[in-house]
């Protein structure tokens, strides 16, 4: 299997780092492919505007959408999104690795998204969810959380975590095609001893072990849904 993992953490030395270094020894032994986008360390960019492009549509007002397709069209994506699409045409597993800042992305891996999922090249009318251009690729978010898991509950102060988790898993992954892998958590990150850090591992090295058994995210398809995008009957009583 080809496996692209987008990495979002500054410091190699964090329990993020100890994980893509699992994910990456991991992987590879059991005979994947894998490709990885170490943010920090290639300095990305994450702010999107015209350095997008090597082709302009419109010089006097700036409009994002129109600007990417007029670059799908064209071939016109600027080098770096250039090898970051093609790096995500390559795989067959996206993994995204962060850690949980602010209740989401971190601002790198969030400028990543915004900058590589372009409209008519990622998604566009018609070309989104169970229709996505991406669609027969699988996708996990595997990530560390400051708050302990209980927090991360219906009950607890942070809010459940597939809640927060939503944005991503449904607005990004989802919506361009991927089918979802549920989510690989590290809670408590910050507070982990060393044996529970070496714990934590080996059950993430498991977890990479079954990416083809892992358990998915089930959400309805486009056709669930009427005119107004909102759950037919027969649908919400399903």
């Amino acid at each position: 299997m080809r496996i692209f993992i987008v990495y979002s953490h500054p410091e190699p030395k964090s329990l993020n780092g100890a994980m893509l270094r699992t994910a990456r020894e991991t992987l590879t032994s059991a005979g994947h492919e894998v490709v990885v986008s170490d943010l920090y360390a290639m300095k990305f960019d994450p702010v999107s505007d015209r350095k997008n492009f090597t082709t302009v549509l419109d010089a006097n007002y700036y409009r994002q959408q129109p600007e990417e397709a007029h670059a799908a069209a064209h071939d016109g994506f600027a080098p770096d999104l250039k090898a970051e699409m093609d790096k995500l045409f390559w795989c067959d597993l996206l993994i995204l690795q962060f850690p949980m800042w602010w209740f989401g992305l971190p601002a790198m891996l969030k400028g990543w998204i915004d900058r590589v999922f372009a409209f008519e090249r990622v998604y566009g009318f018609g070309k989104r969810f169970d229709k996505g251009v991406l669609v027969g690729k699988r996708a996990m978010c595997a990530l560390t959380t400051g708050g302990l898991k209980p927090s991360f509950s219906a009950h607890g102060l942070s809010g459940p975590i597939d809640m927060l988790l939503f944005p991503i898993n449904h607005g990004m992954l989802y919506f361009t095609g991927f089918t979802v892998i549920e989510p690989f958590i590290i809670h408590g990150a910050a507070r982990r001893s060393d044996e529970e850090r070496k714990a934590e591992l080996e059950r993430f090295r498991e977890r990479l072990l079954s990416l083809d058994t892992a358990p998915t995210i089930s959400y309805p398809k486009l056709d669930d849904y009427d005119e107004r995008f909102v759950l037919k009957e027969k649908s919400k009583a399903d």
